[in-house]
């Protein structure tokens, strides 16, 4: 099957296509690098043993899309490209609607005129909101996204099963993921956010790398084990491994749109991830608690159950396995992919 990849190259894009091309598929990527680095692409050649084709633009832009689809056989999409960082999303709302929405009608009207039936979906665990009982359950109602990222996720998780609605011919799969964390255990592709990391586990490894002085730890006094947030931190290899097994079910599935939870079923906290990465590094990480974060979730985790029984997938990878694949990225790569000279043909 000849796969297209949109953000295949950012970080869990670039897992995800090593994996499709272990399993047998043709991969093609479409990735506008304003969240990835060209250079990853030719670590991708190598770690797949095969060229991996690449078109560098804007799924937004329409006539691009279109040409793509017009002139590649495209078999089945898997959807990541899109703004992603949820704080940013409150600063600039407009941008993220309109980047994520129209890259995902964009595509969708390419794939409605070139026959192309398959879709595998990004979406997130943001879209619960704060107000689903913990551990979350792919059957609760209402979505109640608290970021403008997290209501483009909702939306179009809509828009999918309204478009699924008016052809029974299509085969949408949505998952929604927790905490992706963790690299390739080769240490050659991993997590290179750009600027200051959202998210923990990024930032515990340039802390620990030395990029950066020390970590703030938002809060202690949560009803948690420790008092720190609890996080359900899932392997990005494990999560990998789901996109590959949903596309394998969307080829026997009766369903037109299914919707899966990936995540490991456990909550990890602040403390456990910094005490594990510290055994992973073999040095202290620094931090300090200061004042609880506005909107964070003393808990919060997967129910996993329905991909474990109709995908046949689970997590298997533990925080310490997850915190030393990190480490190994980061040890290796400093600066993430910042040094690397670019492919030619992904610039």
């Amino acid at each position: 099957m000849r796969v297209l990849v949109s953000g295949g190259a950012g970080y869990i894009g670039s897992h995800t296509v090593v994996q499709l091309v272990a399993a047998g598929h043709e991969v093609v990527v479409v990735d506008d690098f304003g969240n990835a680095k060209p250079a990853v692409m030719g670590r991708l050649d190598a770690l797949t043993g095969t060229h991996i084709p690449v078109q560098a633009f804007d799924l937004t832009d329409k006539d691009k899309t279109e040409r793509l689809f017009a002139t590649t056989q495209i078999d089945a999409v898997i959807h990541f490209a899109g703004l992603k960082a949820v704080g940013e999303s409150v600063q600039i709302p407009l941008d993220y609607y309109e980047n994520n929405l129209e890259s995902t009608f964009s595509l969708l009207r390419a794939m409605r005129r070139h026959g192309c039936r398959t879709l595998v979906f990004s979406s997130s665990a943001t879209v619960y909101g704060d107000r689903a009982p913990v551990p979350c359950r792919e059957d609760y109602e209402p979505l109640n996204a608290s970021s403008p990222y997290g209501r483009t996720k909702v939306i179009i998780e809509q828009v999918l099963r309204d478009v699924a609605h008016t052809d029974p011919s299509l085969r949408i799969a949505i998952l929604r993921y927790f905490n992706p964390v963790g690299a390739h255990v080769s240490g050659t592709i991993g997590e290179d956010p750009q600027g200051v990391p959202n998210n923990l586990m990024p930032f515990i490894a340039q802390v620990a790398v030395g990029r950066r002085a020390s970590l703030q730890v938002f809060g202690d006094d949560y009803p948690t084990a420790d008092g720190t947030c609890e996080r359900d931190y899932i392997h990005v290899e494990d999560l990998a491994a789901g996109h590959v097994a949903a596309l394998a079910k969307m080829a026997t599935s009766d369903a037109t749109v299914s919707t899966w939870n990936l995540g490991t079923g456990t909550g990890t906290s602040v403390l456990q991830v910094i005490s594990a990465f510290e055994q992973a590094a073999g040095r202290p990480i620094p931090y300090q608690v200061v004042a609880r974060r506005a909107g964070d979730l003393p808990a919060f985790w997967a129910d996993p159950t329905r991909a474990h029984e109709e995908l046949g997938w689970r997590a298997t990878r533990t925080i310490e396995e997850m915190c030393a694949d990190t480490w190994r990225w980061q040890s290796a790569n400093p600066h993430g992919y910042e040094d690397l000279p670019d492919r030619d043909d992904a610039g």
